[in-house]
């Protein structure tokens, strides 16, 4: 389900280890891409290098290490073609709902077909989620007072309107995660002025946006070692970082922070508008490119302010201090709405599974639920790291019962002795607005989700299949 990064790495997967086996890719919109094909906003881009983010498989070829939406949407789609994986996807289908029956050893999936919703059923022996965690129906747009009496545009990012135009006018950006940081730079190169509206500030690094290393590495060796090499030194240095913000977050503060007094100068108020009042990767740290955020408000093409919402005007917003923020247009850069599994309902033998009761196994299977899977990728790192780690997983265990001829597997899971916790153990707003809709984990492994590339390499590519958890029949 999905042809996003998640989808066409398992396909990969699925395809190289199964020649002789049918696959099909659902997805419901009409092209390849997931996330890449659904943003649009301006300066939409990957908030992680392509090195990580792009498939170990398929070398990044692109001059940016950080790129573009459309470089990774075309990316995508030229990786699907490569390995034939697009002629098994199956375009504009929606997956309602998937019921195991253990009697046939099938799924047996609801799918609405074409732009008319047509009914149809697709069955299949084992289910592989890979939508990702987005819902693409809804963003998260809080109701704001007095929004009706506001007579200029307003836009949330997730529904740009192609073509909008919003040269030479005001521009009021509420929000302060990553796709404020990506707009404010990129709306600043054509509008009057861009204020970036914040109730708080969040962490932002700033980057090179091409990798010197790759670029020598590409001239020197074949474009699939270069890839690997930059590869594992990237993922070498997003855990060395994680792990000494978790340890020094002081250090990484003054980091940070050296940077960008660098390029704002002295007169800058760094305390009020960039530094946060929890510690360093509590929350997902944002990324700009080459300073391009610092630059937009050095150069005063753009601006942030740090206060409370009163509410909207005529002409723009009301702060609580009374100040008036002038705008002829409104981005509500407000955030996300998660959604577990695409909002498909799943039910085992006419029992209906309540996700948000479940616990994920290896943080890929769901206890006692026979034959599925689904993926979740880092929230410390790139998505792809734990996805690509996942459908290897995948692969592992359907080989290992197709050369035992068993055709159910499923962790078996006893609730009530494990201790709960949240499967996305994250402080960011998006993430516990929908918390409780996502499994849980638990203590300790098989039940624990870490955030760790190496630790989940060996968990998942070595650990025995046969732990006492794993069913098979």
């Amino acid at each position: 389900m999905g042809a996003g990064l998640s989808g066409i790495d398992a396909a990969y997967h699925v395809q190289r280890c199964f020649p002789g086996k049918a696959y099909a890719v659902l997805e419901s919109r009409t092209e390849l891409g997931g996330t890449w094909s659904l943003f649009r906003y301006p300066g939409i881009r990957s908030d992680s290098d392509m090195f990580t983010l792009g498939f170990p498989f398929y070398p990044w070829r692109g001059a940016k290490s950080i790129a573009d939406g459309a470089s990774i949407r075309a990316y995508i789609t030229d990786a699907a073609r490569q390995f034939g994986i697009d002629r098994h996807v199956r375009f504009r289908h929606l997956a309602r709902s998937a019921a195991w029956d253990s009697r046939e050893a099938l799924w047996r999936v609801q799918v609405a077909v074409g732009e008319a919703g047509e009914p149809q059923e697709i069955a299949c022996r084992f289910l592989y989620l890979c939508t990702g965690y987005y819902d693409y129906a809804n963003g998260h747009a809080p109701a704001f007072p007095g929004e009706t009496a506001f007579r200029g545009e307003r836009v949330h990012p997730q529904f740009w309107p192609e073509g909008f135009d919003y040269r030479g006018k005001q521009v009021v950006i509420i929000g302060s995660g990553a796709t404020a940081i990506t707009l404010v730079p990129a709306m600043a190169k054509e509008a009057a002025h861009v204020t970036m509206l914040q109730r708080s500030p969040s962490y932002i690094a700033s980057l090179p946006s091409c990798d010197a290393l790759a670029d020598r590495l590409r001239r020197w060796l074949p474009a699939r070692l270069a890839h690997q090499l930059v590869r594992t030194k990237q993922i070498a240095f997003s855990l060395f970082t994680f792990q000494l913000a978790r340890r020094r977050p002081d250090l990484v503060r003054r980091a940070l922070r050296k940077v960008q007094r660098s390029i704002l100068g002295r007169g800058y108020d760094i305390d009020r508008h960039l530094t946060p009042t929890y510690q360093p990767w509590d929350q997902r740290l944002c990324l700009v490119p080459d300073g391009d955020l610092f630059y937009a408000l050095r150069d005063g093409r753009a601006s942030i302010v740090t206060e409370h919402i009163e509410r909207f005007t005529e002409h723009g917003i009301r702060l609580r201090s009374g100040v008036e923020l002038p705008a002829d247009v409104i981005v509500t850069a407000t955030g996300l709405k998660l959604l577990p599994g695409g909002g498909m309902r799943l039910s085992v033998d006419g029992q209906p599974v309540d996700l948000g009761a479940t616990y994920a196994y290896q943080g890929v299977m769901l206890g006692n639920v026979p034959n599925l899977a689904f993926c979740v990728g880092y929230i410390n790192a790139s998505w792809t790291l734990r996805a690509d780690l996942a459908s290897r997983f995948v692969c592992r265990v359907l080989r290992y019962m197709a050369r035992k001829g068993h055709r159910e597997v499923r962790p078996r899971c006893l609730p009530e002795t494990l201790l709960p916790s949240p499967l996305l153990d994250f402080a960011a707003g998006y993430v516990q607005r929908s918390v409780d809709e996502f499994p849980k984990q638990g203590p300790r492994l098989p039940w624990r989700f870490r955030q760790n590339f190496l630790l989940d390499g060996w968990a998942l590519r070595w650990r025995r299949l046969r732990d006492g958890t794993l069913e098979f029949r």
